[in-house]
């Protein structure tokens, strides 16, 4: 990847300043595209809690249903960097509704999957929606926050979260009550989102043409830290990904299959804790933006990622009251992190929005996966209680961040 000319370490806390966005705070387009976030991810949700369902029609392993999450992340994971690369020199914001529709069409097929391998490759048309919006919608956020960056993120990914959510009540209320084929019910979901991402296009196409010039103009001045600095840093925030989507796949792949196992809990009460985090999520994502922007980002990422290692050792030795009140702070500690990595690295590589984004909505897609059939094993190999045992030592990879450079302190100082 090129990179944009390099400024001395002396100069780093200046990358930090947002300059002035192409226009004011968009609160408008900002709340579309949050909504139309919602709507893919709430579609998207429907996929995991349905995993049960499908094991017990088709015999899975714990294996095959970690390989299920794999097709899927991956597919979500590997085209993302290409499209935001691509969108980077060829903005394409009507892009959009098209990713939309890859959504609407994988969840129909898997509402009629008849076999293991038809349910992978439903999964993987399902993922490729999520890879191509991605990428432009995060784009649209950042160009309708007039600066304000971290904060645009979070409302973006706040949509997200919560769509995620939702997902495992509407399994639980409609789905795991009425068997597969009632998947295809909730297709006004992605119907939805295509009419709202097709306004939302026609925004960006309109004032793209606006906000490029500016931001051509602001590309000439900007500058990247340099070389060895950024190669650092963003080694530890793909460590600190790692660390967070290994922990949150544990989390949405199996944590159902925990509480069963561990407390005997029956489906449906189970998929309500899982809500519980998920929503913990949303609440967390919405707040680690703006506390981003406000007191800096690298301190948000110190507390969000190694501030959860106490809660996350302790609970596997909790009971049923203080595991479900102990995971909600963990979701909510935890993802506050991503908004303010991903404007982190956009901050490091000035003028790759797209590729960043890309970049690291595709990592989160990808560990999850590789994360979902690595500890699928393991708990076929060694049991469910003992994959969050190990899991629980992973927020401990957040020591790390102390490599990172801090953009927002003193000049001359460089992590």
């Amino acid at each position: 990847m090129d990179l944009p000319p390099t400024a001395s370490p002396n100069d780093l806390s200046d990358l930090a300043r947002p300059g002035p966005g192409p226009g004011d705070f968009q609160y408008r387009i900002l709340l579309l595209i949050c909504l139309a976030h919602f709507l893919n991810d709430a579609t998207q949700s429907l996929l995991a809690p349905t995993y049960p369902l499908f094991k017990d029609r088709f015999g899975l392993s714990f294996t095959q249903i970690g390989v299920i999450t794999l097709v899927y992340n991956i597919t979500a994971s590997l085209l993302q960097p290409l499209v935001g690369r691509i969108t980077d020199r060829h903005p394409w914001p009507y892009l959009l509704p098209v990713g939309m529709c890859l959504t609407m069409s994988g969840l129909l097929m898997l509402s009629q999957a008849s076999s293991y391998y038809w349910i992978l490759a439903s999964a993987s048309i399902l993922g490729s929606g999520s890879s191509v919006f991605h990428p432009e919608g995060s784009r649209v956020a950042r160009q309708a926050s007039g600066g304000l960056y971290g904060s645009a993120q979070s409302i973006f990914q706040v949509g997200g979260n919560a769509g995620f959510s939702v997902g495992p009540l509407l399994a639980a209320a409609v789905i795991i009550a009425n068997g597969q084929g009632s998947m295809a019910w909730f297709f006004f979901l992605p119907l939805a989102g295509i009419a709202v991402l097709t306004r939302v296009s026609l925004w960006a196409a309109k004032f793209g043409r606006s906000a490029a010039s500016a931001s051509a103009a602001r590309k000439t001045r900007a500058v990247a830290p340099p070389r060895r600095v950024v190669v650092r840093a963003m080694a530890v925030l793909l460590a600190l990904i790692f660390s967070k989507y290994f922990y949150t796949a544990s989390i949405t792949s199996y944590f159902i299959f925990y509480l069963t196992s561990r407390f005997g809990l029956d489906p449906r009460a189970a998929q309500i804790r899982l809500f519980v985090y998920l929503l913990a999520m949303a609440i967390g994502t919405i707040m680690g933006g703006p506390i981003g922007d406000r007191i800096g980002r690298k301190k948000v990422i110190w507390a969000s990622i190694l501030g959860i290692a106490p809660l996350t050792l302790a609970l596997p030795q909790l009971d049923l009251f203080w595991t479900t009140a102990t995971i909600f702070l963990v979701g909510l500690v935890l993802a506050s992190a991503f908004p303010a990595i991903v404007v982190f690295a956009q901050e490091m590589l000035p003028g790759r929005v797209g590729t960043v984004a890309g970049l690291f909505f595709g990592l989160s897609f990808g560990m999850g996966g590789i994360a979902a059939a690595v500890l699928g094993r393991l708990a076929d190999i060694y049991g469910i209680e003992f994959v969050y045992r190990l899991c629980s030592f992973l927020p401990l990879i957040g020591l790390l961040t102390v490599f990172l450079p801090d953009l927002e302190g003193k000049k001359g100082r460089v992590g």
